[in-house]
């Protein structure tokens, strides 16, 4: 074989190597994408679990909401039962089954980790609060409960419906 015609066939071994790096670059920039859309993928999947979680634990931990609050319209007809209680009727068995009765309630509403919002002294808070009106006393401050709040886990179940000090002394 003559210098001419081995050069002649290591040009198209020159050409055919180009051509396979050529592929062999195409085939893995193929494979990156490939690797990049598969961990896009399994980011998305692990992020659709993590919520998919959480909202199994919201609703676990929020499903009696509506039970409690339609009990709490009960509680409260309760407690306003035994606050007209006369004073001569007090000691009667049958009020202190009423007595027993809301205890048991309440405390069945508690175990679901109902819990009262504190109103009265506090600082009028729009979180916790709603302002049914103004009175004397001191300003900012609940001065008076209408209606018992409540909150269940961490939420809100039902606002203290209040009276907020207007600033005015009160008259002794």
């Amino acid at each position: 074989m003559s210098d001419e015609e081995r050069v002649i066939q290591d040009e198209p071994e020159a050409d055919e190597v180009t051509a396979l790096n050529q592929a062999l670059a195409e085939e893995k920039e193929k494979a990156e994408t490939y690797l990049a859309n598969w961990q896009r993928a399994q980011a998305d999947f692990v992020n659709y679990k993590r919520r998919s979680e959480q909202e199994k634990r919201e609703l676990s931990k929020f499903a009696n909401e509506q039970l409690i609050l339609g009990l709490l319209p009960v509680l409260d007809d309760l407690e306003r039962a035994l606050d007209s209680v006369m004073p001569q009727l007090a000691d009667s068995g049958w009020v202190e089954g009423i007595r027993l009765i809301e205890r048991k309630l309440r405390a069945g509403l508690e175990a679901q980790a109902l819990t009262q919002i504190k109103a009265m002294g506090e600082a009028f808070d729009p979180n916790f609060h709603q302002a049914a009106g103004h009175s004397k006393g001191e300003e900012g401050t609940v001065v008076h409960e209408l209606q018992k709040g409540y909150m269940l886990q961490d939420r809100v179940l039902r606002p203290s419906v209040v009276i907020v000090g207007s600033g005015e002394a009160e008259e002794e």
